[in-house]
């Protein structure tokens, strides 16, 4: 129970730290590179499954995989971006907050309600999987409306230069 108890405290962290660095991203343009590094640094996080104790059946990889494609339907309607200043910025939603903590609150629910029927190292392993199964589609999501922007940017500057 102290895993499960020492887990949850740390999912609650960084719930609130992923919370604060999206309010303070709003505040700077967007670039590929912010858009794009955070399922490049998350999947270091796939070596946990070299050790047998996070190993997961493939059922439950598919499982988690699918639990976090659905909630990453939530992030994708949440994140938009608009032109200021001739630069590309993410756009603050109101309820992005209320959705992250929403998935917060149901994340740390499952995790209580499952870690008594699956092993801990099992079910920190599908929850990787889900995370990371909610992370790269959004951010996709997130690079496709970016570069769709950027490129509409650089057509815009590159007509007045003419």
């Amino acid at each position: 129970m102290n895993y499960v108890l020492l887990s949850t405290i740390g999912a609650i962290g960084m719930g609130m730290l992923a919370m604060v660095i999206r309010m303070k991203a709003a505040k700077r343009p967007a670039s590929a590179k912010k858009i794009i590094l955070p399922p490049i640094f998350m999947s270091t996080g796939a070596l946990m499954f070299i050790f047998p104790v996070f190993r997961v059946h493939p059922m439950q990889i598919v499982e988690a995989l699918v639990v976090g494609m659905l909630f990453s339907i939530l992030l994708i309607k949440t994140s938009k971006f608009e032109i200021k200043n001739q630069d590309v910025y993410l756009v603050r939603s109101k309820a992005f907050i209320y959705i992250l903590f929403g998935l917060l609150a149901v994340r740390v629910v499952a995790k209580l309600v499952l870690s008594s029927s699956i092993d801990v190292g099992e079910l920190s392993g599908m929850f990787w999987i889900l995370a990371f199964g909610m992370i790269v589609p959004w951010r996709i999501a997130m690079y496709l409306q970016y570069k769709k922007l950027h490129d509409e940017l650089k057509a815009t500057s590159n007509t007045r230069l003419i």
